[in-house]
């Protein structure tokens, strides 16, 4: 169906979802029948949960990777040579030449941590994996290597004319509210270099309308790897702000939380995402304000605001913003209290602007629809806060465009965040209601370090939870919650990838899985490490039957040395856990030579 015939008939097609809705949301998740109990007793039973057994963790490597594992991560544990790897790397490609520099790193931690150069090479790594029940989630991981002065003078080029411009309700929201809310979503110099403490997720800056093309088709040859490696049980990763500016994140994103300080002062509710307000609920509030509720601007935002024509408010009514002909600065728009008028909430964009949102917004679809026509899935990755709230909406409006008959589409939520499981709970009540699959894809997160360090020194409330403990909780929380969610709705309908290193968390997982009879072949929980890490743990539950993934990263050599330099920091950054990895690497070597495998052939 094209975009803009789609977008003429989602209201009707909403309606009739309304209309079954109750029949829907009355639907409940059968009893596991004999044949899937007696699949999780059987995989459950075969599951070490200490993640412990050597034999089968690392059946899949050979003596000479496990060498290789063990002396990458023992590397990684030298401060001295993580923390100077960029200055270290430099010396020996120009002591070595190109090509023997290329040759070493390749045996050793390009060889650990990365799966290959090209599609290609990758297609081995894919099928190697599948043997011993292990898929693979392809992500190209070359990024530009700007020094950091480069980083901030991008940045800083890359600033917009246009602002969200609250006027309309200033003199009605908490002055410092708006504020905060101001500078939260602001490009602040000192944190131009989006590089900075992050060591787990990879950067893109904005260079020029021609770039993200490029990226775009990267990605799109991201999913024709997918495609052929693994048969459509792979997924591609997609980072959104690699296809645009990210500044017109920025407004977005300050458009969308605006909005719900305006309305959260209209209707006194701290969490609005989860309230039902209908048009005679929002005409007594307006006039409650001293509002003109009988101008046909009050009638006219109202229906902008109901998006599936229900009489309510819907806080989540932008799938126009997936539309080939839709505007940045005509989408939002709010009541100006004093005046009664509507008023542009992004203001003052020029048309190249307009047309660079456009261009971002294509981009994603392109993939969306390439990578359908494939059988390829798609997650969107999470980034930092201030892009965040653009990004999710972007990708909620994918999902439900795209999610009607399976899970196509995935979002990513962060469990270090404070908000995660209120957000989540939205969104998900929201595919729920409209009857489409929820697909997600939970991770602790990337950011925290930076995260607490912005918000410290522009001076809002810091996103993210107080300590580690609280970020398990809210993690084990929101699988319990999506546990509900299928027991409500029923097979089909929920889907989440616990992508985590934490041993503790896959334990919960798995237990919550046993205990809620969801069996791994109903698809509905899976897991995912990356490449090169926490092999104990994927490749115990691959061959005890779990559904699990490996985030398999890509590219040339000389292009993914940012990439590597992360995993260095990682590794040497989470002591305890590298050490027990070390350890088992260490224990299945001996016991291989004790047991005169000095030639282990892999099965």
């Amino acid at each position: 169906m094209g975009l803009r015939l789609f977008a003429t008939q989602q209201k009707a097609f909403l309606r009739v979802i309304r209309s079954t809705s109750s029949t829907t949301q009355q639907q409940k998740h059968e009893p596991a029948t004999k044949e899937l109990t007696e699949e999780i007793q059987q995989c459950y039973s075969k599951l070490d949960l200490s993640f412990e057994n050597t034999k089968e963790a690392f059946k899949s490597k050979s003596n000479f990777d496990i060498v290789r594992a063990y002396v990458v991560l023992r590397l990684c544990a030298v401060q001295t040579l993580v923390k100077h790897n960029q200055k270290i790397l430099a010396t020996l490609r120009a002591t070595l030449g190109q090509t023997l520099f290329k040759k070493v790193l390749k045996s050793t931690f390009y060889g650990h941590f990365v799966a290959g150069e090209d599609p290609k090479e990758v297609e081995p790594v894919v099928a190697r994996l599948k043997r011993f029940g292990v898929k693979s989630i392809l992500d190209y991981s070359v990024e530009s290597d700007l020094s950091s002065e480069d980083a901030v003078k991008t940045a800083k080029s890359s600033r917009l004319a246009a602002e969200v411009a609250p006027a309309a309700f200033k003199d009605r929201v908490d002055s410092k509210t708006l504020q905060d809310t101001r500078q939260k979503y602001a490009v602040h110099e000192e944190f131009a270099d989006r590089r900075k403490d992050v060591v787990s997720a990879r950067t893109y800056f904005y260079e020029g309308e021609d770039v993200c093309d490029r990226n775009r088709d990267i990605f799109m040859e991201t999913v024709d790897a997918v495609a052929t490696a693994t048969h459509g049980e792979g997924f591609a990763a997609i980072k959104a702000t690699a296809l645009g500016r990210p500044t017109l994140l920025l407004k977005l994103s300050e458009s969308i939380a605006q909005t719900h300080n305006f309305f959260k002062t209209l209707t006194g509710m701290e969490k609005i995402q989860f309230s039902r307000l209908s048009e005679k609920e929002l005409v007594k509030k307006l006039k409650e304000f001293g509002v003109k509720t009988d101008s046909s601007s009050v009638h006219e935002w109202f229906r902008s605001v109901d998006f599936d024509g229900d009489g309510h408010v819907d806080f989540h009514g932008w799938s126009k913003i997936l539309d080939d002909n839709a505007k940045l600065g005509s989408m939002f728009k709010i009541l100006n209290i004093k005046t009664g008028n509507l008023e542009p909430l992004i203001q003052n964009l020029t048309e190249d602007e307009e047309r660079e949102f456009a261009n971002m917004v294509r981009r994603l679809v392109d993939i969306a629809e390439h990578a359908i026509g494939k059988g390829v899935r798609v997650m969107i990755d999470a980034e930092q806060t201030y892009f965040q709230p653009a990004i999710s909406r972007i990708t909620l409006e994918m999902m439900r465009r795209y999610n009607r008959e399976r899970g196509n589409i995935f979002n990513t939520y962060q469990a270090y965040l404070r908000h995660t499981k209120d957000v989540m709970e939205c969104d998900m009540q929201l595919a729920r209601r409209e009857g489409w699959h929820f697909g997600l894809k939970l991770v602790r997160g990337a950011y925290m370090e930076q995260e607490r360090k912005r918000a410290a020194a522009i001076g809002y409330p810091d996103p993210v939870n107080p300590d580690f403990e609280a970020t398990s909780k809210m993690y084990h929380e929101c699988l319990t919650r999506l546990a509900d969610e299928h027991t409500r709705r029923g097979k089909g309908t929920v889907s989440v990838m616990v992508a985590s290193h934490n041993e503790d968390t896959m334990r919960f997982a798995v237990n919550l899985m046993k205990d809620r009879g969801i069996a791994p072949s109903e698809k509905i929980m899976c897991f995912a490490q990356l490449y090169g890490m926490c092999d104990q743990v994927s490749f115990s539950l691959g061959q005890a039957g779990y559904s699990v993934y490996k985030y398999l990263p890509y590219g040339p050599v000389e292009k993914v040395l940012p990439y590597l330099t992360r995993r260095a920091i990682e590794n040497g950054s989470i002591l305890k856990k590298a050490n027990k990895e070390r350890d088992l690497l260490s224990s299945e070597l001996w016991r291989r030579i004790r047991s005169g495998q000095l030639r282990y052939s892999v099965p």
